[in-house]
């Protein structure tokens, strides 16, 4: 036989028998033709505490600087998050040829490239979660050819101190008076540095880096002890240990910080474009399809999280960690009947465990915070409860009590158990914690005449009634609190099971939660969004609180309650399709967990297409230039839930079973997902074609009975700790 035809049988042999596919490669870069000329255009650095927003300016590079513990607040008050100030960076350049600036998601380094006078500039920047900094580079293809203008400001005017190679300042917020601080180390190969009354000039040097870093006089954590002295003089001594780091030593540190957090999972959806990432946003507008940009937006989710919320740090806010004014919308803080949760829907299902624990250090510095409130308003004897929004401190905006609030938070540190199996963590963690607000419920909770327990205060986020958005009227037994002390009661008996302890105890929940009001189905087929049946058919408001239990709660499926499923569903078409923001990303999720994969697409869909401001000045739902979302306003929550909605359409795991592709678009054709974490900790790697299922890889981290449903099909496994099984369409194992 011909060679070439023995090796080519032999290939296709190969992939016939493993089932592989060969598809391009993820796309990971984002990538533009000029400079941003506005703060939404500019592309977003961050290590979980610095926050930097790079516009790749020409003549004047321009990036504006955020500490995420500068907050105007008090623990009894909310305040606002304030941007921190601005570096800028004069080349003098004008005239330049062949621009390129990009952000790469796979490494998280942004880089800039131009001609000037026949020489090559590059600028290369990164935010080091290892070095607490933000740290830039510039070179020329020409030794000798960089030279800089290197100036900083603070937002508040306070003045700046320039030494022979280090600029800073420090101030103080007149509202709280937290102390603040920001200063940068200037390090040169060749050429000559030299001050003057505006800031650091360098000339004719081969290469250029700037280190840049910034603190304030916030303790983390630490109740209503939330005042420290300012680390300034640590601050500037790190600087001067950094200078003596060579650039290519703080650049491997990055990387091998940040590549294996990033790099764990992998999404296929088509080619990678070459056309830059502005110009494929307006293409959706007329009507291109782009698998590929929602490939990259997927990552952009993953990437905004792991720079945003980091171990020691905070969480991710309203705006992640990036923010250009005094007084952002909503307060750029934490609002807990939707917006930090949906934050964090995507840290276990995507594979980023670490950055959950910001959440968990938060909301149990809240309990402390609410626990010792004088605020008669929120205070409890049992458990803790808070306002809807508050600040990194605990304080509250004082606008409208969310007393679930603590309960859906209690959500997060059980997902994490789910999805990690850490019993250490339950028991010393999550379970004193779910535990203390039971406790509120068990003491809150009423009995109607029939016996049903409801909550007789309720809320349904953000709305009454009758379409009647200011109504501040208490409602008992609305479904969403029902809803949420359900789950929370189930998360405490499962856990109390678990860890062998409060048997009694975890008998008398069982018995309430048997005793709650369920979910009811109403006179036009709906799931009821309150007590009694009053739901209009026609209200499309933004929230979806009724549907909680849906997603990302557990007790509406459609194996398991096909009944309460489709009247989630009846409900959920009422509300209406158009959307804007946070509540389109949170229709992905609940259509996905439906099984309803095309209206999940057309939500997800809508999240791609370009913001335009409409007559008046108003914009529309959508995303900007550099990817960010709009509500509008700008909110990073709709870009972390159209994260966890694409995961959610690939892979569930809520319902006692492993559920591959179950809400797969005809618009995804072939592609694949490595990477994903399934409840009971294993990892899914699944490839499919012609919209069917080829081939899935399992690898459990404990040994253990599974289940695996692919369409109708469902099959038990008895599968061995962290060894890899492959499985076919029809869910037979391969060798």
């Amino acid at each position: 036989m011909n060679r070439f035809y023995f090796f080519l049988l032999l290939f296709l042999g190969f992939s016939i028998h493993s089932g592989a596919q060969v598809l391009s490669k993820p796309d990971h870069v984002m990538q533009y033709k000029k400079p941003a000329e506005k703060w939404l255009e500019a592309l977003p650095l961050g290590n979980g505490t610095l926050g930097a927003m790079v516009y790749g300016t020409i003549g004047k590079e321009h990036i504006q600087l955020n500490e995420n513990s500068l907050v105007t607040g008090t623990p009894d008050l909310v305040g606002n998050y304030q941007s921190l100030g601005d570096l800028y960076i004069e080349t003098g350049h004008q005239d330049v040829s062949g621009y390129q600036r990009e952000l790469d998601l796979s490494k998280a380094i942004h880089r800039v490239t131009y001609k000037h006078n026949n020489i090559q500039y590059t600028r290369e920047s990164f935010a080091s979660y290892p070095q607490q900094a933000v740290i830039l580079l510039f070179t020329a293809s020409s030794s000798g050819s960089t030279t800089l203008g290197i100036r900083l400001s603070d937002d508040r005017k306070s003045t700046v101190s320039i030494t022979n190679d280090q600029l800073f300042f420090r101030g103080a917020l007149k509202e709280n008076g937290m102390e603040y601080a920001c200063g940068l180390q200037v390090v040169t190969k060749g050429g000559k540095m030299e001050r003057d009354d505006t800031g650091i000039n360098v000339n004719k040097a081969d290469s250029v880096w700037i280190i840049l870093k910034a603190t304030t006089s916030f303790r983390r954590f630490s109740g209503r002890d939330v005042s420290r002295p300012l680390p300034m003089e640590e601050m500037l001594q790190s600087l001067k240990t950094l200078q003596a780091m060579p650039y290519a030593n703080l650049l491997k540190s990055h990387l091998n910080d940040y590549v294996p957090l990033f790099s764990r999972v992998e999404l296929v959806l088509g080619a990678p474009q070459k056309i830059p990432t502005d110009e494929r946003i307006r293409g959706i507008k007329e009507g291109a399809t782009d698998p590929s940009l929602e490939a990259l937006m997927f990552q952009f989710g993953r990437y905004l999280l792991i720079s945003s919320s980091r171990k020691g740090g905070l969480p991710a806010n309203l705006q992640g960690l990036w923010n250009n004014m005094s007084k952002p919308p909503w307060y750029s803080q934490y609002t807990t009947n939707i917006n930090i949760e949906m934050n964090y829907w995507l840290a276990e299902v995507t594979h980023l465990p670490e950055v959950h624990y910001p959440l968990f250090d938060w909301v149990m510095n809240m309990q402390k915070v609410q626990k010792s409130t004088k605020d008669t308003v929120i205070k409890t004897t049992k458990g803790w409860v808070s306002y809807s929004t508050n600040n990194i401190m605990g304080g509250g905006s004082g606008w409208r009590i969310h007393r679930v609030g603590s309960a859906w938070l209690s959500r997060h540190f059980w997902d994490h158990f789910q999805f990690t199996q850490d019993t250490v963590f339950l028991r010393d963690t999550a379970y004193p914690l779910i535990r203390d607000v039971v406790q509120f419920w068990e003491d809150h909770l009423v009995a109607r005449a029939d016996g049903k327990l409801i909550t007789p205060d309720g809320w349904s986020p953000e709305h009454g009634p009758g379409k009647n958005e200011g109504d501040r009227n208490p409602y008992p037994g609305v479904s969403y609190d029902q809803q949420i002390v359900y789950d929370l009661f189930t998360n405490f008996i499962r856990s109390a099971k678990i860890l062998h302890v409060d048997s009694n105890y975890a008998a008398k929940i069982a018995a309430m939660r048997e005793k709650l009001l369920g979910p009811q189905v109403g006179r036009w087929g709906q799931l009821q969004e309150w007590q009694d049946d009053v739901d209009d058919s026609t209200d499309h408001h933004r929230h979806l609180s009724h549907l909680f239990a849906v997603f990302p709660g557990e007790q509406v499926t459609p194996v398991q309650k096909p009944a309460w499923a489709k009247a989630a569903a009846v409900s959920l078409n009422a509300r209406g399709d158009d959307a804007s923001g946070w509540s389109s990303a949170w229709r992905i999720s609940l259509w996905a967990r439906l099984g309803a994969a095309e209206k999940a697409y057309y939500a997800l869909r809508s999240l791609t297409y370009p913001v335009v401001k409409k007559e008046g000045g108003r914009e529309t739902s959508g995303i900007y230039p550099n990817l960010f979302a709009a509500y509008p306003p700008f909110q990073l929550d709709a870009n972390f839930g159209f994260t966890a909605g694409v995961a959610e359409m690939l892979l569930q795991s809520h319902a006692n079973e492993i559920h591959l592709l179950p809400a797969l678009p005809s618009a995804w054709k072939e592609g694949r997902i490595k990477g994903l974490k399934a409840r009971g900790n294993l990892i899914i790697d699944i490839d499919w074609k012609e919209q069917s299922l080829l081939q899935a890889t399992v690898q459990p981290r404990y040994t253990g009975k599974y289940t695996i449903r692919y369409g109708n099909k469902s099959v038990n496994f008895f599968l061995q700790k962290n060894k890899k099984y492959k499985l076919n369409n029809k869910l037979q194992l391969l060798p």
